[in-house]
């Protein structure tokens, strides 16, 4: 019998460095695979690697069954494919930039997720939004206006601050998700 695999979340706000952050956890920690959502973004964007799809191709994949969780945010919407669930289900570690909103979904498919949310400073947010270039000013201030809904209860969760070095915040959260061994 296989060992439980799991996925490992990275959620929080828009600037607090997710994509930086599981770059650099992959790199560190190799048996943890970067799961490549679907999104209904133009392709060459930056920041994470994904794929591009039309809102007709997006709701044709969710209608046949290619996610294994899918949301909703900003305009856009985000799949996990169906495989990643699989994947996780015969041992392998997988990590993804997850909605708060689908955590509680999120545990269901993934029996031992774990979610790193992470945060950062508004003045931090502010620098790393403005220096992206995706958004202009006043929907910037929106995004920073914004308050972060609460996690769900129940979760296997931290709280990571990634204002500094991140090779700081990548030190921490390897510590916590090697005492974690679910």
């Amino acid at each position: 019998m296989s060992r439980p695999g799991r996925l490992v979340a990275v959620v929080g706000a828009s600037g607090v460095g997710k994509d930086s952050l599981i770059r650099a956890l992959v790199r560190a920690a190799p048996h943890l695979a970067p799961v490549r959502r679907v999104i209904t973004r133009a392709p060459g964007l930056g920041g994470e690697e994904y794929d591009a799809v039309t809102e007709a191709e997006f709701r044709a994949r969710a209608a046949a069954g290619g996610f294994c969780l899918s949301w909703a945010a900003h305009g856009l919407c985000y799949g996990i494919p169906a495989e990643v669930a699989q994947d996780v289900a015969r041992g392998n570690g997988r990590i993804a930039n997850l909605s708060r909103r689908v955590l509680g979904e999120a545990a269901a498919v993934f029996p031992g997720l774990a979610v790193l949310n992470v945060t950062a400073r508004t003045e931090t947010l502010a620098r790393r939004l403005t220096g992206r270039g995706r958004e202009d000013p006043a929907a910037i201030a929106r995004r920073l206006a914004r308050t972060a809904p609460p996690l769900p209860p129940g979760l296997d969760a931290v709280t990571l601050a990634n204002d500094g070095p991140l090779e700081d915040t990548v030190a921490r959260a390897l510590a916590i998700l090697a005492a974690d061994p679910a």
